[in-house]
């Protein structure tokens, strides 16, 4: 177990546990000389690494007040028996997104912080399981009168011509999460693209695979914060305007998370998003009841499109998203007025108030660090 952060807080003990193994592949990109590629970027290259990443918000919490401690499992279920049979924190906040390289084993390890009675934030094992599965998620959201892409899931490469989707559609995987297997190729205009598109995805990323039809419009993200009631962020919008004339408007991975392409520095975040306020409240009911259909807690962001007519679409629900600081969820936050400090407090504070505490005491909450001006 590596418990590698001890801050001095003397408020609930919380555990920031995390899984990862090998190399930390953003270690490289401190090694790469910006001159050296064939754009301009717009951003950084080298981006904080994930052990950088963990250990920030590991400072934070102990910056409000909190005994933090920061534990990689890496990979080992004994690790995580020991935290939480040995020492039990108080809460845990739960950073796991897979065990020995499968995701779906997301869900597992949320499920046994519910066995040793340990409250943790974010989604339960259903939650964290049902949201994975995005045709089953999209069912769901149907059958509640939540708007969504028209879909069809299957399980192979092959698809008959007569699929009753209209073009053009985005190919994707049908299981996990953070745009993986999403590219340049994914929306496609006729049978011979979609074609190679699902025997690319099949390849790569086996089955099942969604197909969707893609939705022309503006690319929206709502954040949503705590529980009672739970807190509608700022709504944040992607801007393609200056998109390469190769690539779909849409959040590839390469958009996502790779800054050695150039796409990665042509696509912006804007937040707030500039909404008309009677469309922005239908996008928050929309997101909330999304929400709710799918059993999110503590906090999530909604993946959404709009149409040109004003028509909204809830692409995909993500349950515990990057807690990254002035990121997608962070930044919507961040324009709600709260800090990365107390972003990160609010959602402990979440767990929390779901733990039982020690005979005859209260659960407090540490006293809050004095916010510095900026």
């Amino acid at each position: 177990m590596n418990a590698n952060v001890q801050p001095t807080g003397d408020g609930p003990a919380i555990a920031v546990v995390y899984n990862r193994v090998g190399k930390d592949d953003y270690e490289a990109l401190r090694h790469v000389d910006p001159e050296s590629l064939d754009f301009t970027p717009a951003y950084p290259i080298a981006v904080a690494t994930e052990q950088e990443e963990y250990e920030a918000v590991a400072g934070a919490l102990g910056a409000e007040g909190f005994s933090v401690r920061l534990v990689n499992l890496r990979d080992r279920l004994a690790s995580l028996h020991a935290l939480l049979r040995r020492d039990p924190p108080r809460a845990v906040l739960n950073l796991v997104e897979s065990f020995r390289g499968d995701g779906g084993l997301e869900a597992a390890v949320a499920g046994i912080y519910d066995l040793y009675g340990i409250p943790y934030t974010g989604a339960t094992p259903f939650g964290l399981a049902l949201c994975r599965r995005k045709s089953l998620t999209k069912q769901l959201l149907l059958a509640n009168g939540v708007p969504t892409p028209r879909y069809r899931g299957i399980r192979g490469p092959h698809l008959p011509r007569r699929h009753g989707l209209h073009y053009p559609v985005i190919v994707k995987p049908g299981q996990g999460d953070a745009s993986a297997g999403v590219g340049r190729d994914s929306v496609v205009h006729d049978i011979d693209g979609f074609t190679r598109a699902v025997a690319r995805v099949f390849e790569t990323h086996g089955s099942p695979i969604l197909i969707e039809e893609f939705i022309e419009g503006r690319e929206l993200h709502v954040a949503i914060l705590g529980n009672d009631p739970p807190q509608v962020l700022p709504t944040l919008e992607y801007d393609f305007s200056d998109v390469p004339e190769d690539h779909p408007t849409i959040i590839s991975y390469d958009v996502k998370w790779n800054p050695l392409k150039e796409v990665y520095h042509r696509v912006h975040e804007v937040c707030p998003a500039q909404l008309p306020r009677r469309l922005e409240q239908r996008l928050h009911e929309i997101a909330l009841q999304a929400w709710r259909v799918t059993g999110c807690r503590d906090y999530a962001r909604l993946d959404m499109r709009l149409t040109p007519a004003g028509r909204p679409y809830v692409l995909e629900v993500n349950p515990n998203p990057d807690l990254t600081e002035g990121v997608s969820f962070m930044l919507a936050a961040e324009k709600a007025g709260l800090s990365f400090p107390a972003t990160l407090r609010r959602i402990i504070e979440c767990a929390l108030q779901r733990g039982a505490p020690p005979p005859g005491e209260a659960v407090p909450a540490p006293e809050r660090a004095p916010e510095t001006a900026e």
